[in-house]
């Protein structure tokens, strides 16, 4: 499995740390959708899900929390805890993130509007359409 990480140009100085993020720029679609979780409850599990098009970079903007990738032959886990880095999702991606820091705000950038017709909420269906592919 490639997992892509996009490392953001950070500037600061003693005032703090600024990353900026633009579309087609280091960001790699145009951004269509943005949301984040915060106050995630402990032992609480997300996502459970993949995209059939849908791409996404997920951004930890503070804490940590601990991801799940599976493209239905190979599982990868992964710590995100870098605000200067994003982690680049494609479509036919199951995730799941959890082990939420008290913390952790975690921010995703997606390239489309939400769709449920473009979710795979169900992992059996999600590995037959892999093996179809």
């Amino acid at each position: 499995m490639d997992i892509k990480f996009i490392q953001f140009q950070s500037h600061g100085d003693d005032r703090g740390s600024l990353v900026s993020l633009e579309d087609h720029k280091n960001i790699p679609f145009t951004i269509q959708r943005v949301y984040y979780m915060f106050d995630t409850k402990e032992n609480v599990r997300r996502g459970f899900h993949a995209h059939k098009e849908l791409k996404q970079l997920a951004i930890v903007l503070k804490g940590s929390c601990r991801f799940l990738l599976d493209d239905g032959k190979e599982k990868i886990e992964l710590l995100l805890d870098n605000p200067e880095q994003g982690l680049y999702i494609e479509s036919f991606m199951w995730r799941e993130m959890y082990d939420f820091s008290d913390d952790c705000v975690l921010m995703v950038l997606a390239d489309s509007f939400y769709d449920e017709s473009d979710y795979i909420r169900d992992y059996n269906e999600f590995t037959k359409m892999v093996s179809e592919k």
